[in-house]
């Protein structure tokens, strides 16, 4: 089911897509900030489970992600902060104490560095395998690393839409993510050539790269202990990319946040299992945000 409509807003250096998905006006609000290379139609499975809970719910896509405005400035993770903080305050959900804002990866740690930049903005976090490194050193871009030099090479053009959703559910990576979540990947994913004779990957391989090769440089793990806020940290038990012994220790710099492990899952978690990610979002929203 796609979201009940979308809106363009006005993020100040770009223009941003947010995707509202229903839900009564006094329901308790939840926002959705989605990984690289994704977008926020992404959310589906999640975002109409929440919905069917109880929930008012948004999501939106990050800045070079699905129908969003590719960035004038390139791809430091700050960017993607003042996105997420963009969204909120045009929803005017910013320090509503029922809020829940939910990240996966990047749109994980795009929330955390919003609200240590911005205190307050989000009452509680729920941040599954938010990106850093554990070091409290500053670090560099990396143009090489594996995930950079991966997405230069990603297959950008395909004859049809089904072609590339057969494709993607046929191997590594995407093929662990639950059918819903893949199928909004491609129909919200992909775009139309200008020629409209072949489909093309709405985001771009070479910003995904350099969003991968910017990951060192946010400095979060460092910050974390100013974030104040109740914050879940989530992971996959056989996750190459936060594991739980780096979770671990995410959670123990923060204030106020306890670990919970995903048995079975990977780094995809939430659009592997949409609705073990729901109960314990659903579960987290009743955790007291700070006095």
């Amino acid at each position: 089911m796609p979201p009940e409509h979308s809106e363009t807003i006005d993020a100040g250096d770009v223009r941003l897509t947010v995707h509202h998905w229903g839900g009564a006006h006094d329901a308790p609000p939840v926002l959705l900030a989605h990984p690289t290379g994704f977008h926020g139609v992404v959310w589906e499975p999640v975002a109409t489970r929440l919905v069917a809970r109880g929930h008012r719910v948004w999501s939106f896509d990050f800045r070079g992600h699905g129908t969003s405005d590719r960035s004038p400035d390139g791809y430091g993770w700050d960017g993607f902060a003042r996105d997420a903080l963009a969204v909120t305050r045009h929803l005017a959900l910013d320090g509503d104490p029922s809020l829940l804002a939910v990240g996966h990866s990047k749109g994980a740690t795009a929330l955390l560095l919003g609200e240590a930049d911005h205190p307050g903005t989000y009452p509680r976090l729920w941040c599954y395998e938010p990106i850093m490194f554990a070091t409290t050193d500053p670090m560099t871009a990396d143009f090489d690393n594996p995930l950079t030099t991966g997405a230069r090479r990603r297959r950008a053009i395909w004859d049809s839409a089904a072609q590339a959703e057969r494709a993607f559910a046929s191997k590594p990576p995407l093929d662990v993510l639950h059918a819903d979540a893949l199928h909004a990947y491609v129909a919200h994913g992909l775009r139309r050539s200008e020629d409209g004779a072949h489909y093309v990957l709405a985001c771009h391989p070479q910003d995904e790269a350099e969003v991968y090769a910017m990951a060192p440089v946010h400095g979060m793990f460092a910050r974390l202990p100013e974030v104040d806020a109740p914050t879940l940290v989530a992971c996959g038990e056989h996750s190459d990319a936060i594991p739980p012994r780096l979770a671990q220790q995410i959670a123990d710099r923060l204030p106020k946040a306890r670990l919970e492990v995903f048995e079975g899952l990977g780094h995809f978690g939430p659009l592997e299992d949409p609705e073990r990610a729901v109960a314990s979002i659903v579960a987290w929203a009743d955790v007291s945000p700070r006095p």
